[in-house]
Formats: structure tokens, sequence, C-alpha cells
């Protein structure tokens, strides 16, 4: 081991603290997909297990908060694109600095928060459920914050000063906190702009969102408590762990040889067809993003096989560069994806007819890429294969097990045998049978173990986020911030045509500057008053909602799926911003559809009945 190595390497103890912090994080993602898989198991037996569904809401919790100290120990939290944009050199090691000071300023005033939540419901006595009370639950949120606290200061800088420097952000917390009433009255905006540069220097979503929210909250003195009460109330809903057991079927379906064998499937369907690649390429990648979200895994675990087979095909590098940029994100109108799962939690609708009224867009945007597929194979001349039913039923029957997984996961949720939580712990264990005991992709102990670490890492970054969002979401609701919204929108808008194209321009900077779980949290509450306003149909309106944030993966100069593509592919931002650019149009084409074609929303769902 050399100097350098022993140098970066932790020390025995810090290893010891970490593996733990790993193993349990491990265990209870593992209990989330046990837990509902005996329930239903119980339930067939005409009883249930008591407490089931408390329990496993806590465990979410508990995932949200180890994961996000998992996320910060890799300095893997998410944050704005904007930060990529720094000089490297001096600047950037000072912007750090003070991105981890103010990021660990927020951390610590909501733990210091969510500990007076604790005590006050310690007080209360309320039980969770099998005589464990609701405190013990909570417990996991102020260890979290001051554990993410401590993780921003070190990572913001290599050198002793810098970490002491960004320390004092944890100080100004406890302070700010310890003296909170003087605060009272007192503008925010000095604070909240401290915050925004934080942002825009690279800090954390989280930070900001939660730092927004106890500073607005200080000002009208309302009690900081109010913050992690609203964040618990979201992170207990009754399904919202469906989004961590989702997330775990896509990491494991990306770990193994999925994604090549659907690409054999695919190829030998469609591959006589000009421009077959493409069109197989945009057909996987939803596949993949219907399970991780709006989270870049696909473009990162999918666009190496995907790159090389377009590359051998013979299409130009900027198209391949262009095709699986905007591929990335295509899925989320899908079910069972996860930002429709989110939207029908917070907009309060049901999320099977989420699921029915984004089917037909979500198929339209991807028939709309996988057309211009079609058109770089005519224009440029690539590889076409012929059409052989052998060669089909060979990969057919490769690929049989990842082709079931839709009819496993929709059957079992619209047939009414599970619920979505269900559902969601049923595709998990499918994608584990598929991927480690019959294709044995995926070994059985240690590479096991990085799939779930991986998958709670990133599932925390997300959720985090969600528990910051809900108290700003609070103070916005408190505020009546959307009941002014509408009264300034129809005092200047009258025609429906034009209100929906001002929410499309708008959506689309959201998407672009926010990722869509935060933007779900935040702008839905929003917006939901003024569609009925206009008269917009509330799944018409998330149908836009999540299309529009769908495009604003690829929106420059901030885009997510822009800089994963230029990391993931090793080509310079420019040049991905300029291969985007056709997605770009063609995708805002199909969004206008789908805007202003209200029928490609409700059609399917009025022939079938609303719930």
């Amino acid at each position: 081991m050399t100097e350098s190595d022993a140098a970066v390497r932790p020390r025995a103890p810090v290893r010891v603290l970490h593996r733990l912090e790993d193993g349990v994080s491990i265990v209870l993602l593992g209990a989330m997909v046990l837990l509902p898989l005996a329930e239903i198991v119980v339930r067939q037996l005409g009883t249930g297990i008591p407490g089931a569904l408390p329990f496993e809401q806590h465990l979410t919790l508990w995932v949200a908060f180890l994961g996000a100290a998992l996320a910060a120990r890799e300095g893997r939290l998410l944050a704005l694109a904007t930060g990529n944009f720094l000089p490297e050199g001096r600047f950037r090691a000072v912007a750090a600095v003070f991105t981890g000071g103010i990021s660990a300023m927020v951390a610590t005033l909501l733990g210091r928060a969510s500990l007076d939540l604790v005590q006050i419901e310690r007080e209360g006595g309320i039980e969770m459920a099998a005589g464990v009370p609701v405190w013990v639950g909570q417990a996991v949120m102020p260890v979290g914050f001051a554990i993410l606290a401590l993780r921003l200061v070190w990572k913001s800088s290599d050198l002793w000063t810098g970490r002491a420097i960004a320390g004092f952000g944890i100080v100004l917390g406890l302070w700010i906190g310890a003296s909170a009433d003087s605060f009272a009255d007192r503008a925010a905006t000095p604070w909240l702009v401290l915050i925004l540069a934080s942002t825009l220097l690279g800090g954390p979503i989280f930070a900001a969102l939660g730092g927004a929210a106890v500073f607005l909250f200080l000002s009208d003195f309302v009690p900081l408590a109010a913050i992690p009460a609203e964040s618990y109330r979201l992170a207990v809903s009754p399904t919202l762990a469906a989004i961590p057991l989702f997330t775990l079927t896509g990491f494991l379906l990306a770990e193994g040889g999925a994604s090549e064998r659907l690409l054999r499937v695919f190829r030998a369907l469609f591959g006589w067809v000009p421009g077959s690649t493409p069109v197989v390429c945009a057909v996987v990648c939803a596949f993949f993003t219907v399970f991780t979200g709006g989270s870049g895994v696909t473009i990162l675990a999918l666009g190496g096989v995907l790159f090389a087979a377009l590359s051998a095909d013979g299409y130009r590098e900027r198209f391949s560069l262009g095709l699986l940029t905007s591929s990335g994100s295509l899925g989320l109108l899908l079910p069972p994806a996860l930002p429709l799962i989110l939207y029908g939690i917070v907009a309060e609708v049901p999320i099977e007819d989420l699921f029915i009224g984004g089917l037909v867009p979500g198929l339209l945007l991807v028939a709309l890429i996988a057309a211009w597929g079609v058109r770089e194979g005519l224009r440029g001349g690539a590889r076409r294969f012929v059409f052989s039913e052998a060669e089909l039923g060979r990969a057919l029957w490769a690929g049989k097990w990842e082709l079931f997984l839709p009819v496993v996961v929709l059957g079992a949720f619209f047939s009414g045998y599970a619920t979505l939580v269900e559902t969601a712990a049923l595709a998990a264990l499918y994608a584990f049978v598929i991927q480690c005991l019959v294709h044995r992709d995926v070994k059985l102990g240690r590479p096991l173990m990085v799939v779930f670490r991986q998958c709670a890492v990133l599932v925390g970054g997300v959720l985090i986020i969600l528990v910051a969002a809900m108290g700003l979401t609070s103070w916005l609701v408190d505020a009546q911030a959307a009941q002014a919204l509408v009264e300034l929108v129809q005092n200047n808008i009258e025609s429906k045509i034009v209100f929906l194209l001002a929410l499309n321009v708008f959506l689309l900077l959201v998407g672009c500057l926010m990722d869509i779980f935060s933007a779900t949290v935040v702008v839905v509450p929003l917006i939901i008053p003024l569609g009925l306003a206009f008269g917009v149909d509330p799944i018409h309106l998330g149908i836009i909602f999540v299309a529009n944030l769908e495009l604003g993966y690829l929106t420059p100069p901030v885009g997510l799926n822009l800089f994963l593509a230029s990391y993931r592919f090793e080509r310079p931002l420019l040049a991905v911003y300029r291969a985007a650019v056709p997605a770009l149009v063609i995708l805002g084409v199909g969004v206008l559809l789908i805007t202003y074609v209200p029928g490609l929303t409700l059609g399917l769902l009025d022939l079938l009945g609303r719930t």
C-alpha cells in the first residue's frame, strides 16, 4: 500500500462503523421487501400481520435517512448541475467550503427541529403498532440530520482549515436553533439569498429546500418542529414505500444481463426495420426507466452497451449520443413509473388512474424517438438484420423472465391481489429470483449486497429531498400561495390554451432546475388549484406535469441527463448539448400533443372506467 492510499483509506474504527452503517441499511431495505410479502401470504390465511403497514412506513423513514447518510459519505447527495460550471482550482475549493458550511447549518437546524418533534411525541405516548411508540420510529430523523451535518463539513475540504471553517455552520445552526424566538418577524431574505448562492454553487438540494422552510417558518414565528412533522407525514404515506422497492427492482435488472437479453429480443423483432437499433435502444431504456425513475441509472448502467451497439451498426456518434441522452428519461409516463406514484401521493388522486392515463402518452414519446431512429437509419443506410423466426424464438426464450415482469407487476396491482407496496415488493422479489437464482448474473453474497447498498444510496438521496421539500410545501400552504397564484393567473390569463402554454414553459424551467421528485412535492400543490380553475382534469394535469419534467432532463444548460451523458460517454458538455437538440424538439412536439389533446390521456381511462 502506498502512502497516498493509506492517507485516503479510512482508519480501522471508521471502516467498522462504515460496515455497520452499510449492513443496517441493507438489512432494513431487505426487511422492506420481506414484510409486504409476508403480509400477502398471511392474508391468504384470513388474517394479517398486526402493524405491518405502520412498520413498513417507518422502515421507509429509516432507509431514507440511513441512505442519505451513505450518500453524504460518498459525496452523492443530489445537487444542481450548475456547480459543474465552476472553474477548477482555488475558487471551486472556496465554494465547496462555503456550500458545506451553509448545508451543515441547515442540517443542524433540521436536526434540532426533529429532536423537538421526537420529544413532543415521546411525551404524547402514541404507539406506532404492537406496543412500539412512534418516537422510536422518528428517532432516526435527528440522528440522520446530525450525521449529514458532520459529513457535509468533512467532505467540504481536504484540509483541516477548510473543514474548521465549514464547521462554523454547525455552530451557527445550533445558535439559531437556541435563539429561534429572536428571529420572529425578521426578514428571511438575507438567509434565503445565502442558501440560494450555496445551491447555485453546488450545495445539496435538500439543504436548499429545507433551509428555505426553516427561515420562512422562523420569520413567521412558527415552531420549527412543524417542518419535520410535515416531513414525517409524507414519509409514512401508505404508498411511499413503493418507490424504494421499485428502485431496487431496477437496480437488480440493471446490474445483471437483462439489458443484453432485452436488446436481443427487440433486435430479433425489429432488426429488419430501418433504424432498428435506435428503436430497440429507445424501448430498452424506457423499460428500465419505468423502475429506476428519473435517476440517471438507465444512462449510467445501459449507456455503454447501447452506445457500442449503435456504433457497431454504423450510426453517427452525434446521433447515438443524442438518442441515448434523450432515451434515459423515456418511460416516466409508463406504469408503474415512480414519478406517477409520487404525483398520486401528493395530488391525492388515484395512482391506478395515473397508470392508465400515462400509458398512451408514454408510448407516444417512445414512438417519436423511435421514429427519429428510423429516419436516421434510412438516411445513413445503417445495418439491418434479416428476420429469423429461429433467432426470435431463441431470443424470446432467453428473455422470457424479463418480458414477463410487467405482467407480474400490473397483473398483481390491477387485479386487486396486492396493494401498490406489496406489488413493488413482488417486483423486487421477482427481479431477485431471475437475476440471482435463474440467470445468476448477480452473485449471492457481496455482489448482491453491493446492489442493495447502491439502491439505498440512491433512495436516500431522493427521499431526503422529499423530506426537506415537505417543510417548504407546508409553508406555501400556510401562506396561501396557491390561492394567490390562482388569482394572479386568472387576472392575467383568460384563455385555457394560453394557460396551458404558460404552464408548459414554467414546468420546463422547473424540470431543468429541479429533480422530478422535489419538483413534485413543491410545485404540484401550487398547480393543482390552477388546473381546476381552468378546467383541466387532475389526471391530465399530472401527465402534463410528468411529461414536461421528463423534457426538462434534456433542457440546457443544466438538464440532468446532459451531465450524466457527458460523464458516461466522456464527451464535452457542449457536444452533448448539440447532440440532444433534435430529441428536445421532437419530444417537445410530443409534450404539446399530450397537453392539447386530452384524449391521449383520458380516452383509455374513460373507456375502462375511472377508479
